[in-house]
């Protein structure tokens, strides 16, 4: 489990303690080995994909230590304690969090921002949070709010709509070649699903057989009906299955579909069906751009 953001703070310090210049990644290096980081845990990467999430949180934790005084950047790629710091470690505070970073007038300048932004509270959560991480927290209580809607609407919807939701969907995530070609193929169930066999690709190479039933949120598909899926991949010659529904899988249905041999089936139940939609924008559009911007080292290079 990554540490968190204030977890961070004193072991930096800590092993900046010998007044030397560090390199930035022999910083990251020795904190991903105090909290004895597995690999998997050390490459998890933040959503944009752009960097591992526990440098990106390292990288905030030098950020408000430097805001704080606490430590400095005497060239590039590089930090050491400052005289500041030294003291701090003196006074072996239990932990260096946000709170206590507020006894600093620059970093509380910093954190609480310019004077028409007084309305500002100051830290009182005992969980802390980079500030990349409060956004994502943020982003991700308006996406459950939003799948919420999306599910709401599937469902107040007519057959027909849910039919071309689904192949809309299917195409977007590139299987099916065009919406077109995917609607050629499918069969016409009148129980309020899709049922045929899609391309798996522009060219065809591969068909996946497609069922999709649209039930209430709260029933249940078991076994018994991935066992007739499957089935039905046999009969159809295909080796590639997605069920996707509105409602969701037992356990059961989920253990069987993942012990099936020589056949790939995926399941996609209400909550991923709404995830995918968010994902490629299917049923939503962007409301708001919010640009976090980062230097652009390249930019200074030569100079």
């Amino acid at each position: 489990m990554l540490p968190k953001f204030d977890e961070l703070r004193k072991p930096m310090l800590e092993y900046l303690s010998d007044g030397k210049e560090r390199k930035v990644s022999e910083v990251i290096e020795y904190l991903a080995n105090y909290f004895n980081l597995t690999e998997e845990e050390r490459s998890e990467l933040i959503p944009s994909g752009v960097e591992p999430r526990f440098t990106n949180r390292v990288s905030w934790v030098r950020t408000y230590l430097s805001k704080a005084g606490l430590v400095e950047s005497p060239r590039r790629g590089y930090i050491r304690i400052t005289e500041r710091g030294l003291e701090v470690l003196k006074e072996n505070p239990p932990v260096i969090n946000t709170k206590y970073l507020m006894k600093f007038d620059e970093f509380k300048k910093f954190y609480l921002g310019s004077s028409h932004q007084k309305e500002v509270k100051e830290p009182t959560e005992t969980v802390e949070l980079t500030p990349f991480e409060v956004i994502e927290r943020e982003v991700d209580k308006l996406n459950e709010a939003l799948k919420d809607e999306l599910m709401k609407n599937i469902l107040e919807r007519s057959p027909r709509f849910f039919e071309k939701l689904v192949l809309e969907l299917i195409v977007k995530m590139g299987y099916g070649g065009s919406f077109e070609e995917a609607y050629k193929l499918l069969g016409k169930s009148g129980d309020e699903g899709v049922d045929g066999v899609i391309k798996e690709d522009l060219l065809g190479l591969d068909n996946i057989y497609l069922q999709a039933k649209r039930y209430q949120p709260n029933q249940t598909i078991g076994r018994k009906e991935i066992q007739s899926f499957v089935g039905a991949l046999h009969g159809k010659g295909s080796r590639k299955g997605i069920f996707i529904t509105t409602a969701s899988f037992s356990k059961e249905a989920q253990e069987y579909a993942e012990s099936v041999k020589d056949i790939k089936v995926i399941l996609i139940d209400c909550d991923k069906l709404v995830d995918y939609m968010i994902k490629y924008n299917l049923g939503v559009r962007v409301d708001k751009v919010i640009e976090v911007k980062k230097i652009d080292l390249d930019y200074f290079e030569g100079f």
